[in-house]
This record gives structure tokens, C-alpha cells and sequence, in this order.
């Protein structure tokens, strides 16, 4: 008698749980139709890059793949591209603060799919790929180059001059050290910005033109790095087709709540949205800074820098034409909002890209969802958020929803031999 009276509970019991799981996982023809928009199969090709008539030049890519790896680029020989941005940390470093060959002020956000994005930088003071991947070049903190130096680089490696001529023609003759000295560049270094102010008006343009090229290479490597297909595009994919055994094995309850929190009581989908989970805005989310910090003002410093940024997409080193740079021309350049608002990170491939934030302020998935659910006011400026008076159980279901979104992404994994 004992032992039928267990077994009846055990039925009873698994019955209930396969009930309230199937339940957990039913979804609306409302609900249905948001989930596709966050699907990657709605993902959209890529955009066009008209500042850049290489984007999608093949031997760009392969030219700046080798430039994003290279350390060369740097005052100590010990910085590129990669080190920030590395493939088996997500194209992120896993910092707080990336580390260059100094301290930088920002975290360093995934490259992941950010072709898609018309701004760049966490605060958008870049408004093209090939623009953004100049600035840290330049930067004392970061590779701590300048022009001359990597044009030098370019003209004495062999690989390097062929291919560059194969995709932008002729490559300037910089050997003379008196016409282009090896620490030249105009930025906030004396020693850089007296030997460019000294070199002739002709020189650094042609020097500059080099470097804007750099850029444009770089970018057509980064362009290939996209992201691929999640759990969580299986199960949306499974819940579009109707196929409940096999949602049922891809999210468990926890997770398909999570879900269901995100797209609604969370309001999680004001911000990040689409397939790529950001809508490449920006948004004053109230984190505060961290001590020491040189400035929280986000937006409303970076649109006033890339609209005097001499490789923005209307300046001499751009490819586009006047209405092709609608972004540029019509950015939203003043308002409170914009004072320490920052741009909305992609969520795919989230988990592995702790920690998080423009500052690495927050270590865990918990603690960005306990942020957000608390809502913090802001300073400075006026934070966006309201508390969402989530339980702690519920902010448990949203953050295992937030490890499904881990999945593979593309990228090209060696550099081809130029033809001959």
C-alpha cells in the first residue's frame, strides 16, 4: 500500500512538472511575432558602408586581418587590434578596463555583429568601423602609435606594401626620415603633434591617406566576424514552427520564464531588440561611474567629437557622398538625454563577455539584473529606468534566459596568400 501511494506521487508529480514546463512554453501569436524579431533568421544583411568603397573587398579583408593581429602597431610592440578584441574571449578581453600600453578608461565591448551599428565607440564618437579601428591606433593608452610609424610598417613589410597597393594602388614612398619622422601624428602628445605641425601640408595628407586606408582594411576583416546561431535561436525557431517536443528540450522552465520576462514585464526589449539584441542607441541607465573616472558625460561629449573627427563620413579621407552620411547629418547633437547616456551593448554571447557596462562597473549577469531591477537614479543626467519589482526568483529566470543567448559566431581564421 506504502509503495503505491509513492508511485502515485511520483506520477502525479511528473505529471505536474510536464504540465507546468509545457505551460512555462506556450506562447501567443503576439508573443510569437516579438520573438521573431529577436530571432537570427530575421537578421538583415549587411549594411552597406559607403564611407568605405573596400568593405566588402576580399583582399581588404585579407590584408586587415593580419593588421588586426598585429603588435607591431604599437610604441612597445606589444599591442594589436586582437588584444582587446580577442576571438576566444568573444572578441572582448575579459577586463574591466582594457589594458593597452596603458590604462584605458573604458571596458572593452565585444566586435561581435557591429558592422550593423552606425556608431561606434561606447559614447559614439566614431560613426564608421574603419574611423573607430583608428582611434586606439593613435591612443598613449592603447597601441600608443602614430601615422608615420605604421605607414613606416607598411612600406617595409613586403606582405604588406603588395597587398596594399593590390587594393588602394601606389603606396607613398615614407623612407625619408626627415620628411617623415617615425613619432609624428596630430594628437595630444608634444612630441607627435611638433613633428607633424613640421611636415608639409602634402606629406600628411598623403601619410593620413595611409592611415585612413589601415582603417578601411581593418574594417573589411571585421565586417566577417558575425554572430551565428544560439540555443535561444533554436527555441525561437522551434516555438515558430510549433514544435513543442523540441522546445521543451532546449529551454527548460526557468529559462522559457526568463524569456517570457524579458519580452514582457522586464521591458528588457526597449533597448535590446532585433536579432542582435541592441538597438544601437543610446541610453543614461544610471551605473555609476568609478572613482577616478575622467568623465561621465557619454553621449553628449561623443556626438561633439566625431562631428569634428577628420575621418568621419564627411571628411576628405571618406568615400561617400554628402547624402549617403544621413546619420552623421542628422545626429541628435543636443538634449539632457544625451548627458551620460551610452550606447546599448549586444546581448548575444552575453555570459562570455563579463564583466559589464562602459566601465566593467558590474562583475556578474546577477548583478546587471539586480541594477535593472533596482534603478538606481542617475548622475549625472536623468536615468531612463524604473524599478521593475521583480522577485528575486524572477531575476533568477531572466538571467538563465540571458546564458542562452551564448552561441558560435564567424570569423575568417587565417590570412590567404595575396595572388601573385
Amino acid at each position: 500500500m506504502v509503495r503505491a501511494v509513492i508511485f502515485f506521487i511520483i506520477i502525479f508529480s511528473t505529471v505536474v512538472v510536464i504540465k507546468a514546463s509545457a505551460s512555462a512554453q506556450e506562447w501567443s501569436g503576439t508573443e510569437r511575432d516579438v520573438l521573431r524579431t529577436l530571432w537570427i533568421g530575421s537578421l538583415s544583411p549587411l549594411p552597406n558602408d559607403p564611407s568605405n568603397k573596400v568593405a566588402d573587398d576580399a583582399r581588404a579583408a585579407n590584408l586587415g586581418r593580419k593588421l588586426f593581429f598585429d603588435k607591431r602597431l604599437s610604441s612597445n610592440g606589444n599591442v594589436a587590434c586582437s588584444t582587446c578584441h580577442q576571438p576566444d574571449k568573444g572578441f572582448a578581453d575579459g577586463l574591466a578596463l582594457a589594458r593597452g600600453v596603458g590604462q584605458v578608461p573604458r571596458h572593452s565591448p565585444t566586435i561581435i555583429g557591429i558592422a550593423y551599428s552606425p556608431w561606434f565607440f561606447w559614447d559614439g564618437r566614431k560613426d564608421s568601423q574603419w574611423s573607430q579601428a583608428l582611434g586606439p591606433m593613435e591612443s598613449p593608452v592603447e597601441h600608443g602609435a602614430t601615422r608615420t610609424q605604421i605607414a613606416k610598417i607598411l612600406q617595409a613589410d613586403t606582405f604588406y606594401s603588395r597587398a596594399y597597393e593590390e587594393v588602394f594602388g601606389r603606396l607613398p614612398d615614407v623612407s625619408d626620415d626627415k620628411k617623415f619622422p617615425d613619432i609624428a601624428a596630430p594628437i595630444d602628445v608634444p612630441e607627435s603633434r611638433i613633428s607633424w605641425d613640421a611636415m608639409k601640408a602634402t606629406d600628411r595628407r598623403a601619410v593620413s591617406r595611409i592611415y585612413a586606408n589601415i582603417g578601411k582594411a581593418i574594417a573589411a576583416y571585421e565586417r566577417l566576424i558575425l554572430p551565428g546561431i544560439s540555443r535561444f535561436d533554436r527555441y525561437v525557431k522551434a516555438v515558430l514552427d510549433g514544435d513543442k517536443v523540441a522546445q521543451n528540450k532546449l529551454f527548460n522552465a526557468d529559462e522559457a520564464a526568463g524569456l517570457r520576462l524579458f519580452i514582457g514585464k522586464g521591458n528588457c526589449t526597449r533597448c535590446h531588440n532585433g536579432p542582435l539584441l541592441t538597438n544601437h542607441d543610446f541610453h543614461n541607465t544610471g551605473i555609476p561611474a568609478i572613482a577616478g573616472a575622467p568623465g561621465n558625460s557619454g553621449r553628449a561629449a561623443g556626438v561633439r567629437i566625431v562631428l569634428q573627427d577628420e575621418f568621419n563620413c564627411l571628411g576628405p579621407f571618406s568615400d561617400a557622398t554628402g547624402a549617403e552620411c544621413r546619420e552623421l547629418k542628422f545626429a541628435k547633437v543636443a538634449g539632457d538625454d544625451l548627458i551620460g547616456s551610452f550606447k546599448t551593448p549586444t546581448l548575444r554571447n552575453v555570459a562570455n563577455t563579463a564583466p559589464y557596462m562602459h566601465e566593467g562597473q558590474l562583475d556578474t549577469l546577477n548583478a546587471v539584473v539586480d541594477f535593472y531591477n533596482r534603478a538606481p537614479s542617475a548622475r549625472p543626467g536623468h536615468s531612463e529606468l524604473e524599478p521593475l519589482g521583480l522577485s528575486k526568483k524572477e531575476t533568477g529566470y531572466l538571467e538563465s534566459f540571458l546564458k542562452t543567448l551564448n552561441g558560435s559566431f564567424s570569423a575568417p581564421q587565417q590570412v590567404l596568400p595575396t595572388a601573385e
